[in-house]
């Protein structure tokens, strides 16, 4: 059975956030929260890979929430240049637990892969990472947190923003790096490959505990 796809606002440290929630089915197993590429760049909760994994996770049941960092859409405040992304993405944590409950699966693309990195640090109700595009080249990995759960990071085999030998570098054994051959940072053509990419992880992952 289809679940509904609705336009929710909530608090944020810098003022209201524009989010999109997807309902769980009834087979749920917690909720997800999946953030969008740089806000300088054009990216938005709208992106054509943060839909295709927000899609891949709520198929595998999750009560899926992306939603658009301060200044970006209708949600308020201006760029903080990563700091106050990180406080808008566990702001989303809040969110998601409140609508779907927990566990929670985190994730991004690009730079939302970098904040979500950052915010889930030390979260104990994040049970598993997904980040796509992370941007190494780019901003680099002084400060960037391995993750401490199960974790899937996906690179196109041309990304010039995360070269997948930075990547691996980074990741080291914190957690799968899978490279889509032939795709570029943006997954170009093979959006299919990392929607499927991630439905496998998700499936591989171990039933949530249960209190």
């Amino acid at each position: 059975m289809a679940t509904r796809l609705k336009t929710v606002i909530f608090r944020g440290p810098a003022g209201r956030l524009e989010g999109l929630w997807k309902e769980a089915s009834a087979r749920a197993p917690g909720s997800a929260v999946f953030a969008h590429p740089h806000p300088l760049h054009g990216g938005t909760l709208h992106n054509k890979v943060v839909y295709r994994a927000s899609r891949a996770l709520a198929s595998a049941g999750y009560g899926t929430l992306r939603f658009n960092f301060r200044g970006v859409g209708l949600s308020e405040g201006s760029y903080d240049g990563g700091r106050g992304e990180t406080d808008d993405f566990r702001a989303a944590l809040d969110e998601a637990q409140r609508r779907g409950g927990l566990p929670i699966v985190a994730g991004g693309f690009s730079f939302g892969s970098s904040a979500a990195l950052r915010a889930i640090a030390g979260d104990a109700r994040v049970r598993a990472l997904i980040a796509a595009g992370l941007p190494l080249a780019v901003e680099g990995t002084d400060g960037l947190p391995r993750p401490r759960v199960p974790a899937l990071f996906v690179a196109g085999e041309r990304d010039t923003l995360g070269p997948p030998t930075h990547l691996k570098k980074f990741v080291g054994n914190a957690g799968e790096v899978v490279v889509i051959p032939g795709a570029d940072h943006f997954f170009e053509g093979k959006l299919r490959e990392f929607e499927d990419a991630i439905a496998r992880f998700l499936a591989a992952l171990p039933p949530p505990a249960r209190p």
